[in-house]
């Protein structure tokens, strides 16, 4: 049954009958299909620790060429600049605009006073450049969004914890984008020294007062925040990249060989690749869009707009005042 209003307010009970508002999901997904996703990762670390090789392992694409050396004396090639490699993959009749953002190995130069500055420079401008096509008459319908939605902090596997270096840029970093730390080439430690090391730098974060993604919000209900709790459990990710096809048990996997045995970076046991694939792409994606929308870029928005207001009355005030 279902009740109806006529225009003199009286009520009718009447029969159920169909409307169809309840498609008003299926549209959105039509308009959201033919318009496409874009997601914008980052990638920060040191030199040599396969930031290039994790990127195309997590979509299953070779998006950006690896510079790893070739042979054991070349020197290691190093990204010198920030660099933006923008594709669109397909999955499934879905279109994912990706842009990834490689930027210079922090830590590599002699002296790494401010080593952090062009990286935390580059998502400001992002975020300024969005205020300003926000701010103008007569704005574009949709605006092209180039703000960093993921920032990929790779942690060298050394076992002994952060360097203050790593504690200062994971600072700086927090404070403007979504970051989520991952332990590369994790197969350099046997699991006991993995299991210490991730407790180890749980144990720095807290202690510096570091919060990284993902954070928990009055919106998400008990199954969300539970998974969110889990994940907190889990950082930073124990993670293997390999574009290379192995074959184990008779079924070809991404891997490698390896001296000792033959490591799937699919294997839950191996590594911790697969939680941090199915974190960023089938549970968070959406979210880390939606976060920096709503907290990053909405925090440097009310910060530049208090400012550009405060400037805006000491001018008048010195006007008044010269009048």
């Amino acid at each position: 049954m279902s009740v109806v209003t006529d225009v003199n307010g009286s009520q009718d009970i009447q029969a159920q009958s169909y409307v169809g508002f309840d498609t008003i999901t299926k549209q959105i997904e039509h308009k959201l299909l033919k318009r496409g996703f874009r997601f914008n990762v980052m990638l920060v670390g040191q030199s040599g620790l396969g930031k290039s090789t994790m990127v195309n392992t997590l979509f299953a694409s070779h998006l950006i060429e690896s510079k790893g050396r070739l042979d054991v004396d070349e020197p290691l090639p190093q990204t010198t600049s920030i660099e933006e490699t923008q594709h669109t993959i397909a999955e499934n009749g879905v279109r994912l605009k990706l842009n990834i953002i490689d930027t210079p190995g922090y830590g590599d130069q002699i002296n790494n006073d401010g080593c952090w500055e062009p990286i935390t420079r580059y998502i400001k401008d992002q975020y300024s450049g969005y205020l300003r096509k926000e701010l103008t008459a007569q704005r574009d319908r949709h605006i092209a969004d180039t703000r960093v939605h993921c920032c990929l902090f790779f942690i060298n596997p050394t076992g002994h914890g952060l360097k203050p270096l790593d504690v200062t840029v994971l600072r700086k970093l927090s404070e403007v984008v979504n970051v989520v730390p991952v332990i590369a080439k994790s197969d350099s430690l046997t699991l006991e020294e993995r299991s210490a090391f991730k407790e180890r730098i749980r144990a720095e974060l807290q202690q510096h007062g570091i919060k990284l993604y993902p954070f928990d919000s009055e919106e998400l209900d008990e199954e969300e925040l539970q998974l969110n709790e889990r994940i907190r459990n889990m950082v930073p990710f124990a993670v293997i990249g390999s574009e290379k096809t192995v074959v184990i048990d008779g079924q070809a996997v991404k891997g490698r060989k390896t001296r000792w045995a033959t490591i799937n970076v699919e294997d839950e046991r191996h590594c911790e690749f697969v939680y941090l694939r199915n974190f960023l792409t089938r549970t968070h994606l959406q979210d880390l869009i939606e976060t920096t929308s709503l907290t990053h870029y909405e925090t440097f928005r009310a910060k530049q707009l208090t400012a550009l207001k405060e400037s805006s009355a000491k001018q008048q005030q010195q006007q008044a005042s010269a009048a």
